[in-house]
């Protein structure tokens, strides 16, 4: 690039030292200098036509030869502006460059119109219009980025640009969802974001990562393990179920805790954070932050069971109360039955009594029908 600026840099000084040469140089200031016999020399019989020739040799050979030796400092300060425009422009809103653009072409378009009628003027129309357009271009820069926003404004009334406008109201931003450790090993998550029930990017922080490595580190082996389910979970979300997953590369240094890390992170991204934390769950509330809990969604959607059904239940451990029994149901409900401990190891037929629902759970009360279905 340096190359090719030189070479237009010395062609251009090389015209202008012809016309220079040509504009000085006359034919009768030639003349006086070079003899008779000098200028009768060779087949041009017309001294004026000699004397432009050697002009034009001599301005445009002259032009060159500065033109050449100048030209490193030129590029060199023409690169430092560059920089210089760059700088400012990187810094500008796209907004501030476009609506400048268009005033100073406004500005160049209505001085060249009232230029035009200061140039027959002597003496100072020719140089009238170059001083116009210096500054209603400035001008017009100015004045269009200080009005922005009123040249948006008038730009609605365009059909084209309310159209725009609508499909800009209807284009959401994304929405965020921030996995917490304890819901990335529960695994149920992937389960819920491929029926399709969870939408919008799913947020896994980076501190949330090394605690899951942490986890599948440690020498406690059901740690180590819950710690490497939570990575194979991650990783068949990324890769088996083509779910948009985000690693966030945002700490908080003078935070130490991950559950304070999370909230924060959940603020600042203005997302919801996912968990099964009973304890994050309320800390995240009381600070204003959207929570998803998947036990609570879990609870939901369990269904629904009214006092007075018969259910049949295994029972399988003996209750806190004197003389109950305890079974569970599929999906883990914990049913309690009243006098059911001497049927420890049986299944049998219950009636539900009453149905206690907690956000930890649910429990159903229930007491023996007195039929035995099996042992």
């Amino acid at each position: 690039m340096d190359k090719i600026l030189r070479f237009v840099i010395t062609l251009l000084a090389a015209v202008s030292g012809l016309m220079t040469a040509k504009w000085l140089g006359t034919s009768s200031f030639l003349s006086s200098m070079l003899s008779g016999e000098f200028l009768k020399v060779g087949f041009i019989s017309s001294d004026d036509t000699i004397v432009t020739i050697l002009v034009a040799v001599f301005g445009g050979v002259a032009g060159g030869i500065i033109g050449y030796v100048l030209a490193p400092f030129f590029i060199k300060y023409l690169w430092q502006f560059t920089y210089w425009v760059e700088a400012r422009l990187n810094k500008m809103p796209v907004s501030d460059v476009i609506a400048g653009s268009i005033g100073l072409a406004v500005g160049l378009i209505i001085s060249n119109l009232i230029g035009s009628a200061f140039m027959h003027i002597p003496l100072i129309g020719s140089y009238v219009p170059g001083i116009i357009s210096i500054i209603l271009g400035y001008l017009g820069v100015n004045i269009a980025i200080h009005k922005r926003e009123e040249m948006i404004g008038l730009m609605a009334v365009f059909p084209w640009k309310t159209k725009e406008r609508q499909k800009e109201k209807i284009i959401t931003k994304p929405s965020y969802k921030i996995l917490d450790t304890s819901v990335i090993i529960d695994g149920r998550i992937a389960d819920i974001c491929k029926s399709g029930f969870v939408e919008g990017v799913l947020v896994v922080p980076m501190f949330v990562l090394e605690e899951l490595q942490h986890i599948s580190d440690s020498s406690d082996s059901l740690k180590r393990n819950r710690g490497r389910r939570g990575l194979d979970i991650l990783n068949r979300m990324q890769k088996e179920l083509g779910l948009h997953v985000e690693i966030s590369e945002q700490d908080f240094e003078d935070t130490a805790e991950v559950d304070a890390k999370l909230v924060k992170l959940a603020q600042l991204m203005k997302g919801k954070l996912v968990t099964n934390d009973y304890n994050l769950n309320k800390v995240a509330e009381l600070q204003g932050v959207t929570v998803l809990n998947i036990n609570e969604l879990s609870n939901s959607v369990k269904p629904v069971v009214l006092p007075g059904e018969e259910m049949v239940v295994h029972v399988v451990k003996d209750g806190k109360e004197l003389g109950q029994g305890v079974g569970y149901l599929d999906d883990g409900t914990m049913i309690v039955v009243d006098s059911g401990k001497k049927h420890m190891g049986d299944t049998i037929g219950v009636l539900v009594t009453s149905v206690l629902q907690t956000a930890a759970g649910r429990m159903i009360f229930a007491k023996p029908k007195g039929i035995e279905k099996g042992a």
